[in-house]
């Protein structure tokens, strides 16, 4: 009777455990704990703005200028709206756009920085063209001149300038990981079973960079909220839409702070800076997640206290 053998496929097999190990740390990293909390509780008021706020956001039919009260919890702004409903509804807004753009920016990135460097030769050579040209270009002026050519126009349009313009970066952080990754063992593996380019980027290379991809989708959403929201803030936005960068922009058309109704401006602004930090606390936690440089340090640290008092 011949015997059989069993072959496994070492890249299916690494990229599991590596998957598996990766949760675990995130479940243990506070920084990734408090980046997840944040970043739920925005989804969650996204989901359902209106079981928070029951005022209609683009109605101007309150007092102007009102400070806070139990029937306006942030006053009203120069307009009429209620501050609070604007907050609330807006948050859906500026989470389609930081979602929609981070995952396209990333996912552009990790096709073109992958290819280029798996390929190499004319390929690498082309791609890596195109990514230096963005880069060299300074990214938040290009913006306002994109959006000066498209402005008023909808969150698809927006996302579109934000994608296009925000890959390069990631792309080129991607090729060089995956640079790394090359000559592996797994990798030849494949190539010896004959296995096509395309089978060997997205099914043994891309899973082992799941840290890294994470991290860059945090990265692209982040400073696609930033640039949105800057973008908002000096009119080439849709002035006529419901987000925290419109809300910026009213605020500073009816000079809110010199007349002192400040709230009108920090609501937005806190709303910003705490997504902000949501996306950065996961960035971060994803990076000593991810980097073993990074982690064993305070391992060490706490077997040395350990052993110590002992």
């Amino acid at each position: 009777m011949a015997a059989t053998t069993v072959t496994t496929q070492p890249g299916r097999a690494s990229a599991g455990h590596a998957a598996r190990r990766f949760w675990r740390a995130v479940r243990r990293n506070r920084k990734a704990t408090a980046g997840a909390v944040l970043l739920v509780l925005f989804c969650l008021i996204a989901l359902f703005p209106g079981v928070l706020a029951h005022d209609d956001p683009t109605a101007q039919i309150y007092p102007r200028n009102l400070g806070p009260s139990a029937a306006h919890l942030f006053g009203t702004s120069g307009l009429g709206n209620d501050l609070f409903a604007q907050a609330v509804w807006g948050t859906r807004q500026v989470l389609i756009i930081a979602l929609g753009a981070g995952l396209a920016a990333t996912t552009i990135a990790a096709v073109i920085g992958v290819t280029a460097a798996y390929l190499g030769g004319t390929w690498d050579g082309a791609l890596n063209l195109l990514t230096d040209v963005l880069l060299v270009i300074p990214l938040f002026p290009l913006l306002i001149v994109i959006a000066a050519y498209v402005q008023n126009s909808g969150t698809l349009v927006l996302i579109a300038v934000l994608t296009l313009t925000g890959w390069s970066y990631t792309a080129r952080q991607l090729r060089s990981q995956a640079l790394t990754l090359r000559r592996r063992d797994f990798l030849e593996a494949a190539r010896v079973r004959g296995e096509r380019p395309l089978y060997i980027i997205v099914v043994e290379i891309l899973p082992t960079m799941i840290s890294l991809l994470l991290a860059a989708f945090l990265t692209n959403a982040l400073y696609a909220v930033l640039f949105a929201s800057s973008l908002q803030y000096i009119g080439l936005g849709d002035p006529n839409a419901t987000s925290w960068g419109t809300m910026l922009y009213w605020a500073q058309n009816n000079e809110a702070l010199q007349a002192g109704y400040y709230l009108q401006a920090i609501v937005p602004g806190a709303c910003i800076a705490l997504l902000g930090a949501a996306f950065a606390l996961l960035n971060y936690a994803f990076d000593e997640i991810g980097n073993p440089a990074l982690r064993p340090v305070r391992k060490i640290r706490s077997k040395h206290v350990q052993s110590a008092t002992s």
